[in-house]
């Protein structure tokens, strides 16, 4: 895990990356299979599939609200693209994977309408990502404490460079 801010602005991209010793099925399964990510981020329910829409809830955010994620594009085990709506408003986001050696690095962007808000929405990706760390290596999953608000002037930061 990281408490150090990893993530960077490419335009209005947010980009976060990980990097595991694992292979790229393995990662996949992690970010795709429903009991999988309940660990680290939350259950969904629904037939997934590209043009399709799962419910999610977010077992990490207060009261576990549940949102609509649909299934943009799914390439497996390389990309993963979601459109989400919840109270937060509307998110596109997108996994990717690249096997490199015995390891796999998982890219993952969130396409941002403007980058207004991203000292608050960079630290909660951090977190969750931390938290796939985490839950793969069978550790406690981190304290959000730790990463907002101290994470929150790197990401304003990143809009002014």
């Amino acid at each position: 895990m990281t408490n150090a801010p990893t993530g960077r602005l490419e335009g209005n991209d947010l980009i976060l990356s990980r990097t595991f010793r694992a292979g790229i099925e393995d990662v996949w399964a992690s970010v795709t299979e429903p009991g999988r990510t309940a660990r680290w981020f939350g259950q969904w329910t629904g037939e997934a599939g590209p043009g399709r829409t799962v419910k999610v809830q977010l077992a990490y955010e207060e009261n576990n609200p549940w949102m609509e994620a649909r299934i943009d594009a799914c390439e497996p085990p390389n990309r993963l693209a979601l459109s989400t709506v919840d109270e937060a408003g509307a998110w596109h986001l997108e996994l990717l994977l690249t096997a490199v050696g015995g390891e796999t690095e998982l890219r993952f962007v969130h396409h941002l309408t403007t980058t207004e808000g991203v000292g608050e929405v960079g630290p909660g990706w951090e977190y969750y990502l931390d938290n796939l760390v985490a839950a793969r290596d069978g550790r406690p999953l981190p304290d959000f404490n730790d990463y907002y608000p101290s994470m929150k002037p790197y990401f304003e930061a990143l809009r002014e460079s």
